[in-house]
């Protein structure tokens, strides 16, 4: 939206976001239309299309950028704090414990899986959060004087992923803890 929202309009089209991004990480973009998303926000289509005048790939767009914020909030106040090795461990598990309670409801699979494939504008806005988590975590490892700070960044990124890929595929966070470990253990 080009127009500044008041306080309330701001939470009106944050409550819309939020609850279109809960359903579409538990039923999948393909399964939640406009009108589900209307009844589970308690939004009328007039202020849908107030909020959202370019209809469902606009709000898709919203909710993309919302995942990704949520991303990198997730794990505050630890990502910010990275550096000495206690830190680490706090981010560690602070991240396997958000992933754990998400299950399969990851918003980074929701981005990379349901909403990049159908809208090409969602790609940027998935590799902006990737390319400003793999900053944060190199900025870390230079913290806490890692001898190349940007590979470990790049190896720590690279365990999340792939253990959360694990995690989403098999329901179990061995692999998570296991390639974290690993990573922090080998990098730091």
């Amino acid at each position: 939206m080009s127009t500044a929202l008041t306080r309330k309009g701001a939470a009106t089209r944050e409550r819309i976001v939020g609850g279109a991004a809960a359903l579409l990480r538990e039923r999948g973009v393909d399964e939640v239309s406009l009108d589900d998303i209307r009844a589970a926000t308690a939004t009328s289509k007039s202020q849908l299309f107030h909020y959202f005048p370019e209809g469902r790939s606009q709000l898709l767009l919203a909710v993309a950028q919302h995942e990704a914020s949520a991303v990198l909030h997730d794990q505050e106040p630890h990502l910010t704090s990275l550096g000495p090795p206690e830190s680490w461990a706090a981010w560690r598990d602070a991240v396997i414990a958000r992933y754990e309670a998400q299950g399969t409801r990851c918003p980074l699979a929701a981005l990379t899986r349901q909403l990049a494939p159908t809208n090409p504008e969602v790609r940027p806005i998935v590799s902006d959060l990737l390319e400003t988590w793999r900053a944060r975590l190199t900025e870390g490892a230079a913290r806490a004087g890692a001898a190349d700070p940007e590979k470990s960044g790049l190896v720590i990124l690279a365990a999340v992923q792939g253990g959360v890929g694990i995690l989403l595929a098999t329901g179990d966070s061995t692999a998570l803890r296991v390639a974290l470990d690993a990573a922090l253990t080998e990098v730091l």
